[in-house]
């Protein structure tokens, strides 16, 4: 009994033996012959990696041949000592040909040549000119532009449909989901709104003081500050105030939701994530909006009057009396118009944009800066049209 169990044990030591890897090395003229044999696994690898060291380290010779035809089990680590030494004699302008390999090594050796670069175009692809890229990046631009007009329009009408917190169904709108974001975004607006309004009055009427002295013309200063303020300046900067304000947090917050898949969740368990995050936004925006550029326009006026005062000695009484007679509704409303529909703009671009976040903080940092820039260039293109509108109108 002991003479059979040395016996096994010989007998499997020997079949280890027929497993590790080998190589058989050949040299005739130009060509260097390798005949690899064994499993060439990870476990077993190492024992041949010295060997194979020295074999690149060979030169002298203008052609490489290498016989796979006696290699039993191939993994990447063996397919790598393979591919290292076919990429160093390729680097040194030997022709490598491969005979003998299975289907599995020669797919390994294929993607290890892939991954090493080896098997892909070392040329570097050459720039297009500046045309080219001109050409492509304003094609670029156009169908992203497409892309969020048609998101917006999505939410848009989703927004006009209703509520919508049911999907397919109708439901009751939200009151206090509505009040609680008319307070974040118009009331918690409201300090900076006015501030900004009263410097930005006074400026107006401080500059306008200095150069209409010239001409005998100071009291023209309460004309230039009411209509400017009335019919441009407290809107507009209203809403760029909002814009920065209010639109980087909707942004913020839904794409915060999305990363956290919180905007899927509310699909699984059948609400409309538009009915219960867009909705109420928007809605609050469409009320806040034009209620701070009514308060920023008082404090604009409030601020060229102070300006007026200290600059061209015209008293609050004259002023007032000369603010009557240079404005009448029609400016007020000029102003007021307007407001809504930035409110709209601000709204449905900070919402696409937020729906549009990926699930890095990088994504969202990205996207909330786009909203802020989109949303200020489209208030200020919305402004310029309505100037134009109301020029052909004569309003």
């Amino acid at each position: 009994m002991l003479t059979i169990g040395k016996q096994d044990a010989s007998s499997k030591a020997a079949a280890r033996d027929d497993q590790q890897p080998r190589v058989a090395v050949g040299e005739e003229g130009d060509l260097l012959g390798c005949a690899f044999s064994g499993n060439w696994t990870t476990r077993r690898v190492a024992t041949v990696d010295a060997e194979m060291r020295a074999i690149e380290r060979r030169g002298g010779h203008k052609r490489l041949a290498l016989d796979l035809s006696q290699v039993g089990r191939m993994d990447t680590a063996g397919a790598w000592l393979i591919e290292r030494l076919i990429e160093v004699n390729e680097k040194r302008g030997v022709e490598v040909t491969i005979q003998g390999q299975s289907k599995i090594a020669a797919t390994l050796l294929d993607a290890v040549g892939e991954a090493t670069g080896r098997n892909t175009d070392a040329r570097p692809a050459l720039a297009p000119n500046i045309v080219i890229r001109g050409l492509e990046a304003i094609g670029r631009g156009v169908y992203s532009m497409c892309d969020d007009f048609i998101a917006a329009m999505n939410i848009l009408g989703a927004t006009i449909g209703g509520a919508q917190m049911k999907l397919g169904r109708g439901h009751a709108i939200n009151p206090a989901a509505i009040f609680n974001q008319i307070d974040r975004m118009g009331v918690g607006a409201i300090p900076v709104v006015s501030l900004m309004s009263l410097i930005v009055g006074a400026i107006v009427a401080q500059q306008g003081a200095y150069q209409l002295r010239y001409f005998g013309a100071d009291i023209f200063v309460v004309d230039l500050v009411g209509v400017l303020v009335l019919r441009e300046l407290g809107v507009l900067m209203t809403a760029i105030m909002i814009a920065g304000r209010s639109g980087s947090a909707i942004t913020a917050e839904i794409g915060s939701m999305k990363m956290r898949e919180e905007v899927d969740a509310l699909k699984v368990i059948g609400l409309n994530p538009i009915g219960v995050l867009v909705f109420p936004r928007l809605v609050a925006l469409v009320v806040a909006l034009p209620c701070l550029t009514i308060l920023a326009n008082f404090a604009a006026l409030g601020g060229g009057m102070l300006a007026a005062d200290l600059y061209s000695g015209i008293p609050p009484a004259a002023f007032l009396d000369r603010l009557r007679a240079a404005i009448d509704l029609s400016t007020i409303f000029a102003g007021l118009i307007k407001a809504p529909f930035m409110a709209i703009i601000i709204g449905i671009i900070a919402s696409v944009e937020g729906m549009k976040v990926g699930g890095s903080a990088e994504s969202l940092g990205l996207h909330v800066t786009a909203s802020v820039v989109k949303s200020i260039f489209v208030v200020i293109i919305l402004d310029g049209l309505f100037a134009i509108f109301y020029a052909a109108i004569g309003f």
